[in-house]
């Protein structure tokens, strides 16, 4: 039993740091654990025995099939145990979700015991994960004449599982907790350093609020004086969750404020009620609904306005903003959810139904959206079955059709892609079941994912799919020991499940650890296409993207779809020319820029598809727009491009593909020659004028039109976290976007940052240019500040070598990665040279890799909260500005942000990414 005295001893550990034993997902200390259970004079029996109910979790883990194989032995009576009944037996597996509990339940339903097969239809009636391999049982023994089989069935055709469950509370009573004042990121509730404690979710629970723990003391105390209330934690003046989908946050949050889901399942929570002043963001509102909990746009500060209706602005030029009611911590609210609206005492404040929609309160009353979903899909299968019509039970899809208006490109994907629909063509507010073509998966959020898989019994990728990736990239850095543990682990999950794979469990391809968005952008070859991802920057160039927390994943990869409304859009396009000193980067800052200044500071992005009529770029460039779409917090964004462009972006994910299955990725079932074959038959159509690119119809209706004017663009533009702003709400904010000369050449800065999904080849070969440049220019190169250089991708290396530009920076480099020999301990002090690290993430995801505390960094990255690239020190508040690789390079040259004259000088002669808006009609 050395591996149960082994679990003790990590006990004792785990309660030397407050926490309670792991949950158990292992077959051999399950077995080990029963084997004692049975031995009635076992002095661990107790302790076993509570292990054994009380701390194993359900699903697919090997644990589950252990011990849904004992429950079995004891509801037949061959085994006996008085602690648990058989009555309790059956308790313990209506708990399990599916998988070898629902193996089990049909064994025993469609067994021969009568009084017994009874039971277990009882319970299998409340279930809702089956899979083909279940119903397929149930059909057959149906169309064998089993009586159990057809009561099942008929109660799953009228969705009883679901309609028995008890309504929502008419009333919930909250407390509110301010958790932050302005935009709140995703990394205070789940810090990115903290990324690889997720799968241990009590472990993970003790990051919340970025370790703060005072801060988790307030909300105890809250709950200790409200026992009968829950916890409303709110973005005061800003948006909640900012930044990134991350289940792991809103599991944090569940685990603080939240509902147990099981008496039997530890640490798992749901039902969270989040708010923000300007809602929550659109990525993160969907994690919320995955757990049945509650998101509220309070609209408690508004924007003032005079007789004439302008905003009233104070002497910064800032909307004057006034507090219409107060939530300020220890707030007793009252949510009605039959009146959908918000109260204090009698008071009513607002108007809160956006939160409560018809599939938003299933969500809640089912517990979560994975329960609705694949209830759903049960209810079709048993009325199929049975040969009737499914009786509406779920509240029908909406659907919003509006005779004589066009569509926009995001609603014409979804109504190519929609199922289950009435056939009418869809608008913006319809909710859709769409099926997606592809999946990505990244590894820090990826083991939570595949734990989901296994909570919801699936045991490989849909067939409707064409392609899904698991990366390494977030994790590349540093390969120190908690990364050793988790990924490899990883890997063989995901690769068994039918994904392709950064690493090769098998170890016959090289590991690559590209950045998971630049690999999605490479493998989508469809304009039409549906892509889901687990990371807020699952923006692609191609088709329309969204980014997803690690549940909506799991749901994707195991049913090929996903639920949402359209969004409404709002169109982008341009005019004017962008001046030869430019780069494109500075287009997207200035984007966001002229956009808040012509609707007078209101984001018209704000969960809405950005649909950028780009043109002229190719996929690797036209992503540097897409990507920063989420900083824009914009649902998605679509690109449109001209039928030439679209056919040399095809092209150029066909050869990036091909070198994937050169070098051994693809699978049994040859995923990546699918996407080859698919993108080979796209460029024919698109050649033949068969099928032309994706473009919206010239009478689609727009949320509103934005004109960006290239003429404005003047000079480099970077957004600034202005950490020292007086109002707190405007801090770490996207939106505060300045020209170069505002720092008038004399900002300091401590590190720059190439790298992340933000660049691409292009911006490489311009950082070996401007070296080059250097050198001519001063006699040599000499760094007054260190420069981290990490290349998103290994096939942007491989070109670069051929194409002599790595040989530049090898020229200039200090330190080179070396992938036989990675890095096991992450920097914590740079020297004033070049670092070209390995392709990944690197310092834009904050979990490895990070620069000195109180630094201020110059990157292209995408990141600038609080905290993310850069601590604060005892002295200084650290920032990370963000801008393009030619203002990133030079800064690290001089050691601080250059001016005009030196920034002109430096990229003389460098072909920068080049833009002109296309002179095409891109409607139809």
């Amino acid at each position: 039993m050395s591996i149960y005295k082994d679990y003790i001893k990590e006990i004792e550990k785990r309660r030397g740091q407050g926490l309670h034993p792991k949950p158990i997902d292992g077959a051999e200390l399950l077995s080990a654990i029963i084997t004692q259970i049975k031995d009635l004079d076992n002095e661990y029996r107790e302790d076993s025995l509570n292990f054994f109910i009380y701390n194993v979790l359900p699903g697919t883990t090997s644990a589950a099939g252990v011990k849904a194989k004992f429950l079995k032995e004891i509801i037949l009576g061959e085994s006996i145990v008085k602690e648990i009944t058989p009555a309790f037996a059956f308790e313990q597996l209506s708990h399990m979700k599916g998988g070898p509990s629902v193996e089990v339940l049909l064994d025993l339903a469609l067994g021969s015991d009568t009084a017994i097969a009874e039971e277990a239809a009882k319970v299998l009636k409340t279930q809702v994960f089956l899979y083909e391999a279940d119903t397929d049982r149930l059909e057959n023994a149906l169309n064998s004449g089993s009586a159990i089989a057809k009561d099942i069935i008929e109660s799953y055709a009228k969705a009883e599982f679901f309609t028995k469950l008890p309504e929502i509370d008419e009333e919930i009573e909250v407390v509110t907790y301010i958790a932050g004042v302005g935009d709140i990121s995703t990394d205070l509730l789940s810090p990115g350093g903290d990324a690889h404690s997720r799968s241990d979710r009590e472990l993970h629970g003790q990051c919340i609020f970025e370790h703060n723990k005072d801060m988790q003391k307030e909300v105890l105390a809250l709950k200790a004086q409200h026992p009968d209330k829950r916890v409303m934690l709110i973005a005061e003046k800003g948006t909640m969750g900012v930044g990134s989908s991350r289940m792991s946050g809103v599991n944090n949050v569940a685990l603080w404020t939240g509902i147990s889901s099981s008496p039997y399942v530890p640490f798992i929570n749901i039902a969270p009620v989040i708010a923000g002043t300007n809602g929550i963001a659109p990525i993160f509102l969907t994690t919320v609904g995955v757990t049945g909990g509650i998101g509220l746009d309070l609209k408690n500060w508004v924007i003032q306005k005079d007789a004439d209706g302008k905003t009233i602005r104070d002497k910064d030029g800032e909307p004057v903003l006034k507090e219409t009611y107060s939530v300020a911590t220890g707030t007793v609210l009252t949510i009605n959810t039959k009146e959908k609206k918000l109260y204090n005492g009698d008071t009513e404040l607002k108007d809160i139904s956006a939160a409560f929609t018809p599939q938003k309160m299933e969500f809640m009353k089912a517990g979560g959206s994975y329960a609705v979903v694949f209830g759903k899909k049960l209810q079709t299968f048993a009325a199929k079955t049975l040969g009737i019509e499914a009786p509406q039970v779920y509240a029908p899809s909406k659907e919003v059709s509006i005779e004589g208006q066009g569509l926009t490109a995001v609603e014409k994907i979804f109504n190519k892609n929609a199922v289950g629909t009435s056939g009418a063509t869809l608008h913006a507010g319809s909710y859709v079941r769409a099926e997606v073509n592809i999946v990505g998966s990244q590894d820090t959020t990826g083991l939570m994912t595949s734990q989901e898989l296994e909570m919801m019994a699936a045991t490989v990728i849909s067939p409707i799919v064409d392609g899904a990736y698991q990366s390494g990239c977030h994790t590349a850095s540093v390969w120190d020991d908690k990364s050793k543990a988790n990924i490899p682990r990883l890997m063989s999950f995901m690769n068994d499940f039918g994904l392709i794979t950064g690493r090769d469990p098998k170890g016959k391809y090289f590991p690559m650890t590209d950045v998971i968005h630049k690999v999605l952008n490479d493998i989508t070859v469809g304009d039409w296409d549906i892509i889901i991802g687990g990371d807020s920057h699952t923006r692609m160039s191609k088709g329309v993207a969204f980014g997803a927390d690690s549940g909506t994943v799991a749901l994707a990869l195991a049913t090929g779809e996903a639920s949402m409304p359209i969004p409404e859009s709002v169109k982008v396009t341009f005019k004017g020319q962008m001046k030869s000193y430019m780069d494109f980067r500075d287009v997207v800052h200035a984007t966001q820029s002229q956009m808040l200044k012509q609707f007078g500071g209101e984001n018209v992005f704000q969960g809405r598809v950005i649909e950028v009529h780009i043109g002229t770029l190719t996929s690797d460039e036209a992503f540097t727009f897409t990507d920063w779409t989420a900083e824009m917090k914009a649902k998605a964004s679509i690109c449109i491009s001209e039928d030439d462009t679209l056919i040399e972006s095809l092209e150029i994910a066909k050869g990036r593909i091909q070198i994937m299955i050169e070098k051994g990725m693809d699978n049994a079932k040859q995923v990546l020659q699918g996407l080859v074959d698919k993108a080979e038959t796209r460029i024919t159509e698109l050649k033949t004028g068969i099928k032309p690119s994706l473009r919206p119809d010239s009478n689609a209706k727009y949320y509103a039109e934005v004109i960006i004017d290239l003429d404005e663009i003047a000079e480099p533009m970077i957004a600034d976290p202005d950490v020292n702003n007086e109002d707190v709400s405007k801090r770490y904010t996207h939106d505060n976007i300045r020209p170069l000369s505002y720092y008038g050449g004399t900002k300091k800065v401590d590190l720059g940052f190439v790298g992340s999904c933000m660049v691409h080849k292009g911006d490489m070969k311009i950082l070996a240019q401007m070296l080059k440049n250097v050198e001519a220019q001063q006699g040599k190169v000499e760094f007054k500040a260190p420069l981290v250089v990490a290349p998103p991708t290994y096939n942007i290396v491989d070109e670069l070598k051929e194409e002599g530009d790595w040989e530049v920076l090898q020229k200039y480099s200090g330190f080179e990665f070396d992938d036989s020999a990675p890095k096991g301990l992450a920097r914590t002090k740079y020297e004033n040279m070049l670092y070209l690290e390995r392709p990944g993430c690197n310092l834009c995801m904050g979990n490895q890799e990070k620069a000195e505390p109180g630094d201020t960094v110059m990157a292209t990255s995408t990141r600038l909260f609080q905290g993310r690239v850069v601590k604060d020190s005892g002295e200084k508040k650290g920032e990370s500005l963000l801008s393009s690789t030619p203002v990133v390079v030079l800064s690290t040259i001089l050691g601080r942000t250059p001016t005009m004259a030196e920034y002109e000088a430096a990229v003389d002669g460098i072909v920068l990414t080049k833009f002109k808006p296309s002179q095409k009609q891109l409607v139809r």
